[in-house]
C-alpha cells in the first residue's frame, strides 16, 4: 500500500487529499478563486495533520495535470515538483478530465458515456468522452461548442456533460440523449486514488522535465490603462 499525497489546482478549486490503496485517509478544498498560492501549503499541512502522518512517510506525490488553468496548473506542480525533490519521492500525473469522469462515474449510475467539461472563454471547453469503464473514446482536446457539436453521437448514445463547461453547452443543446450537471469540480481525492494504480504500475514522471497539459498556448493579456 501506498500513502499519496494529490494535488488539484487545475480550475478555481484548490484541493488536497491523502489516499492509501482504496482509501481516502483525509482530503481539504477550498473554492476561493486565486488562491492557490495561499492555500495550497496549508491544505497540505491539514491533510498531514488530520491523517495523523507525516510528511516523510509519503511514497508519492500525485497531481493533476490538466487542462485546465495555467496559473492553477504551474503552482501545483511546481508545489508537487518541491516535494519530490525534497523527499526523494515519485511524482505521479493524473488528467484533469480523466479524474472528473471517475468521480462521476463513482456516483452515476445512469449508463451514460461520460463526458466532462472544463470551461476554456467564451464557446471554448477542454473535453474528451469516456465510457462507463473509463476508457477514452474521444481525445482530450479543446472544442469549441456550437448546437451541432456531439451530434452523431447523441443519435446512438446517452451523454452526460458536466463541469464548468457544461451550462454554456447546455444553453445551446436541447437533446433526449443529453443530460448535464454543473455541480462538479476536479478533486485531489479523485487523482489520489487513479494514482494508486500508477504507483502499482511505476508510471512516474521525470520530475525535472514533466510540463502540464495546457491544451493551448498561454496568452497573457495586457491590464487596460487606467483613464
Amino acid at each position: 500500500m501506498a500513502l499519496i499525497l494529490s494535488i488539484e489546482t487545475s480550475t478555481t478549486v484548490c484541493s488536497v487529499a491523502l489516499t492509501e490503496s482504496e482509501s481516502v485517509l483525509a482530503k481539504e478544498i477550498r473554492y476561493t478563486e486565486q488562491s492557490h498560492s495561499t492555500h495550497l501549503t496549508l491544505l497540505i499541512e491539514a491533510v498531514i495533520k488530520k491523517a495523523g502522518v507525516k510528511m516523510s512517510d509519503l511514497a508519492a506525490v500525485a497531481v493533476a495535470e490538466g487542462p485546465g488553468s495555467y496559473t492553477g496548473l504551474r503552482i501545483g506542480l511546481s508545489t508537487a515538483k518541491g516535494l519530490c525533490y525534497a523527499l526523494g519521492i515519485p511524482l505521479i500525473a493524473v488528467s484533469t478530465l480523466h479524474a472528473m469522469a471517475f468521480q462521476v462515474a463513482k456516483v452515476d449510475d445512469s449508463g451514460a458515456l461520460l463526458v466532462p467539461m472544463l470551461d476554456a472563454r467564451r464557446m471554448e471547453v477542454y473535453t474528451a468522452t469516456y465510457n462507463r469503464e473509463l476508457t477514452i473514446i474521444d481525445e482530450v482536446r479543446p472544442l469549441v461548442l456550437d448546437e451541432n457539436s456531439f451530434a452523431e453521437t447523441l443519435t446512438s448514445d446517452l451523454l452526460l456533460f458536466f463541469g464548468n463547461g457544461a451550462g454554456k453547452f447546455q444553453e445551446i443543446m436541447q437533446h433526449d440523449h443529453a443530460s448535464f450537471r454543473e455541480d462538479v469540480v476536479p478533486e485531489a481525492w479523485a487523482i489520489g486514488l487513479i494514482a494508486q494504480q500508477k504507483y502499482e504500475q511505476s508510471a512516474f514522471e521525470d520530475v525535472a522535465y514533466f510540463e502540464p497539459n495546457y491544451l493551448k498556448a498561454y496568452q497573457a493579456t495586457k491590464p487596460k490603462k487606467l483613464l
